[in-house]
């Protein structure tokens, strides 16, 4: 009697709750146990019977699929996370053939958004292979988090409430979080966020995009300062030459003639052009709108050079938007053999770098390139060349700097902002830094346990941040061999990782298919970007610091709102790997390099504007606009760069 009065009790507080599937294994439990000795016996077979994973998936996919078309879409999410989870239950339990052929049978339902995973977990035979592929550990420590409107959650409770389906009832109770939402279904073409992997705990991902995140720029940056002294000697200009025009029309028109005519004409034409100049500045421009924001990291001092350098590059930058494209300077690789694995270009595509998979590291000059053949030198923007032939070599002599010290394949190399210092990343799990002056090894930073795939320079230098195998990244600074921060979050590797504007954050993008955001002082992740259907490899900050973009394994490139954590822009940007992102000096344009060959220019300026005015429609998103495809002969990208000037560089190696 007290058992049944705390069956009762326990019953009450999961319906309470709203623990609807709970509550419902509870009474599947208790009815099976007050069957009679015989049920037991009889089943207890199937039990162990490896078919009852078959039937109970092939039972759910017809009822989903047979659905109405107004559900379906949402109810057949479920389906992947049930499959993987069948197939890796029959093959931990030793069921080898029978798993293969339930894999095989029902592997094309999931070819079209989980082909990678699908691919990796093909080869899974034994319960040991479980235990060692990284991909099928993490499954069956995190759960799926898959989102449904309440109608369609409803439908599947009574579903398998009516069909007693207790293997598909386990699987769903143990390894899905369900996000229940009021009134209609969602979209169809919001179906690349809905089903996702996320850690055990349901409201991790809610809870960290809620913390506030400040994406302004900085107070007093050398780059405004530079702005307001230019604008204000602009103006200066703009007014002794206006008052001169002025002066010389009314000497010239009380002469008297036909001269007078013509003349007031041609001044205020360059009054228009210079007003329409103005605007087109100042609508392009996206920075000047963004908040400011103190520095969370000591900030090293600029030099008086590197100021001027600044300066003159704000004199000279093209202003870019939707009718007016950048010139692109394309740096191809040659006779590499297969050997380079990265490519970086200094900021004013004066250096080129290439890392090797003999360890090497080679550093081109590009002022000295064409000298010996007597041709017009390649000197970055200031009469960049259009020679292509970096690895030719003139009368035997190297017409590249060489750089050894690691001691295994290098996977990153970058310049420092000022191109004085070079970093360099390899399998060995070292980070070495390079004098681009004194041609040296500075320093050889060890933290990382495994292979660091990328590693990137602060906006302001000094500090930089890598990104390694070991599900880590890590800050550091050059005065330091040991790290200062260690963020550890990831459920694998952490592929890319990219600084913020403002230097007060970092993010990182995962073969977990999420890009996190973390705050550089605290070490904490405060956004957790889900949408991604496989590994992301690149990722890009807007210069005004309020939107980043991220490009993945499968060609899709998405760009992200930071300060609310949703993707503003989906779009299938590629046909492959997009292996670099780059925006614009204004933010107008983003670049994009893939291993399809080619080079993609977004427009960027008309969908954040569209954006900013439907900010009160949660939910709406806006597709970035192609400008233009610039394909190459047979030259995957492997990186982009915006110089100061709004040049566009790219480098890739030639593949025949």
């Amino acid at each position: 009697m007290e058992d049944e009065e705390m069956e009762r009790k326990v019953q009450q507080y999961l319906h309470r709750k709203g623990f609807r599937l709970t509550e419902l294994a509870l009474q599947e439990e208790r009815n099976r146990l007050s069957t009679t000795s015989l049920s037991d016996v009889s089943l207890s077979r199937p039990d162990n019977d490896p078919a009852r994973y078959y039937d109970g998936y092939n039972k759910l996919r017809s009822w989903a699929y047979n659905s109405l078309d107004q559900y379906k879409h949402e109810l057949l999410r479920v389906l992947y996370p049930a499959f993987i989870h069948c197939f890796m239950d029959l093959v931990s339990e030793g069921h080898t053939l029978e798993a293969r052929a339930f894999f095989l049978k029902f592997r094309e339902d999931h070819e079209l958004m989980h082909s990678r995973d699908l691919q990796k977990l093909e080869g899974t035979l034994s319960p040991l292979h479980l235990e060692e592929m990284d991909l099928a550990r993490s499954l069956r420590e995190n759960k799926f988090r898959i989102k449904l409107c309440e109608y369609s959650y409803e439908l599947l409770l009574q579903y398998l409430q009516k069909t007693q389906a207790l293997v598909m009832l386990g699987i769903i109770n143990e390894r899905i979080i369900f996000e229940v939402s009021a009134g209609q279904p969602s979209l169809i073409s919001d179906d690349a966020d809905v089903v996702a992997l996320v850690g055990t705990s349901k409201d991790l991902a809610k809870q960290i995009n809620q913390k506030e995140v400040h994406w302004g720029l900085l107070e007093d940056s050398v780059e405004e300062r530079m702005e307001k002294a230019l604008s204000d000697s602009d103006r200066a200009e703009a007014e002794s030459k206006d008052a001169d025009a002025e002066d010389n029309n009314k000497k010239k028109s009380s002469e008297g003639g036909k001269q007078g005519g013509p003349l007031n004409k041609k001044l205020k034409k360059d009054k228009l052009v210079g007003a329409t100049g103005k605007n087109t500045k100042s609508e392009t421009s996206m920075i000047s709108a963004a908040p400011r924001v103190k520095p969370e990291l000591t900030l090293p001092a600029t030099p008086v050079e590197v100021e001027q350098s600044i300066l003159e590059d704000l004199r000279n930058r093209a202003q870019l938007n939707n009718l007016a494209l950048p010139s692109v300077s394309f740096y191809t690789f040659l006779n590499t053999h297969n050997g380079l694995n990265c490519s970086s270009i200094s900021n004013d595509g004066s250096l080129v770098v290439g890392g090797f998979s003999d360890s090497s590291v080679k550093v081109w000059d590009m002022a000295k390139i064409g000298q010996p053949a007597k041709t017009s030198s390649s000197q970055g923007e200031n009469g960049s060349s259009q020679d292509e032939r970096l690895s030719s070599t003139s009368e035997g002599k190297r017409p590249y700097t060489l750089f050894q010290g690691h001691s295994g394949p290098v996977y990153s190399a970058a310049f420092s902002p000022f191109g004085d210092f070079l970093l360099s990343s390899s399998s060995d799990s070292t980070i070495r830094l390079w004098s681009t002056k004194l041609n040296a090894n500075l320093v050889c930073y060890k933290g990382h346990n495994y292979p660091v795939w990328d590693v990137q320079f602060s906006p302001v230098g000094h500090y930089f941040a890598s990104a390694s195998h070991d599900r880590t990244a890590r800050i550091w600074s050059m005065d330091k061999i040991q790290p200062l921060r260690i963020m550890a979050g990831h459920l694998a590797d952490v592929d890319c990782v990219q600084w913020h504007v403002n230097c007060n954050y970092i993010a990182t993008g995962s073969s977990d298919k999420t890009v996190r955001l973390w705050d550089v002082q605290t070490g904490e992740c405060i956004r957790m970007f889900i949408g991604h259907r496989s590994m992301v490899l690149s990722l890009a900050m807007s210069p005004d610091g309020r939107y980043m973009a991220s490009g993945d394994e499968d060609g899709t490139i998405m760009m992200w709102d930071l300060s609310t954590g949703r993707c503003v822009s989906p779009l299938a940007g590629h046909n492959s790997c997009v292996w670099s992102l780059a925006f614009s000096c204004e933010g107008a344009l983003l670049a994009s390099g893939s291993a399809d060959c080619t080079v993609k220019l977004w427009d960027v300026a008309s969908s954040t504007k569209a954006l900013k005015m439907d900010d009160t429609k949660a939910g709406s998103t806006n597709r970035l606009r192609l400008l233009k495809a610039l394909p190459t002969k047979s030259t995957p990208v492997y990186n982009l760069r915006f110089s100061g000037r709004n040049l566009l560089f790219a480098s890739g190696a030639l593949s025949l």
